[in-house]
């Protein structure tokens, strides 16, 4: 028997009543994500704004390793018309951002904290501060230790004769993937960790897998550095110590599997 009429109307206004919730939740969600990111935006451009001035000196410390390896004689040049303007303001700019990342990443966890459980928070939390020491750490690991011992083994090997005058810009890039190659390699017990508190793999099962580990260390060290056996290593080994420290630790914050008591038949 078909349904009386009258009960078809109140099951559309209903609809139609959801429909307009879920899209004024939507609405609201996109401005709340239209306002930090703004609000990002912002802190970016005031420390920006802030270091403007000091632009030069802040390019002359990113260069420092570069030029304490050069050979007497040896400087940088910019073969670009306005690449000696240019190139200081897109280091300060650089800057500004990883000084204004804290925030930027609160932003980012104010908008995502809403939607997620207790548990998840527990976890996302620590999870996101690692990462950021860590990339901070690879970073620093990069400028300190990489670059002066790469420079120096490179420039050893410059012909007699060749003046060794490397261009601002092109150091730029080398600087600014050699950085976020060795932050990203610094994610990897962050990454092991999730991979682990997820139930995507086991801690024995990343045991397994170790040898070829090692090898894709030392093949992402080929594809990421420079073509010379030292930048290589230092990037392989880190990469593959900290893939051993992201088991341990994993090994640790992991929950064992219960095990099932046996019976007194099956005992």
């Amino acid at each position: 028997m078909r349904p009386p009429i009258s009960q078809s109307p109140a099951l559309t206004q209903q609809q139609k009543k959801s429909m307009a919730e879920i899209q004024e939740s939507f609405i609201s969600h996109l401005i709340e994500l239209r306002d930090r990111l703004i609000r990002s935006i912002v802190a970016v451009i005031v420390i920006f704004l802030g270091l403007v001035s000091w632009a030069r000196d802040i390019y002359t410390l990113l260069a420092k390793p570069m030029l304490a390896a050069l050979p007497q004689g040896g400087q940088m040049i910019a073969t670009d018309v306005a690449g000696a303007f240019f190139v200081p303001m897109k280091v300060t700019l650089m800057l500004a951002f990883l000084i204004a990342l804290p925030y930027v990443l609160y932003q980012a966890w104010a908008f995502v904290a809403p939607g997620l459980y207790a548990h998840e928070k527990r976890l996302t939390l620590p999870l996101l501060v690692s990462s950021v020491i860590l990339f901070f750490t690879g970073m620093a690991f990069a400028y300190f230790i990489v670059f002066p011992t790469v420079f120096v083994f490179v420039n050893k090997f410059a012909p007699e004769g060749v003046a060794v005058m490397t261009d601002i810009d092109k150091y730029l890039s080398f600087v600014m993937s050699t950085f976020l190659a060795f932050g990203m390699t610094f994610e990897v017990p962050v990454i092991v960790i999730v991979l682990v508190m997820t139930g995507m793999v086991t801690v024995s099962k990343l045991k397994e897998v170790r040898p070829y580990v090692v090898v894709g260390a030392f093949v992402v060290g080929a594809i990421f550095t420079p073509p010379d056996v030292l930048s290589q290593f230092l990037l392989a080994v880190p990469l593959w110590l900290l893939y051993e420290l992201g088991i341990i630790v994993a090994g640790f914050i992991s929950k064992p599997a219960k095990e099932t008591p046996l019976s007194d038949g099956q005992a």
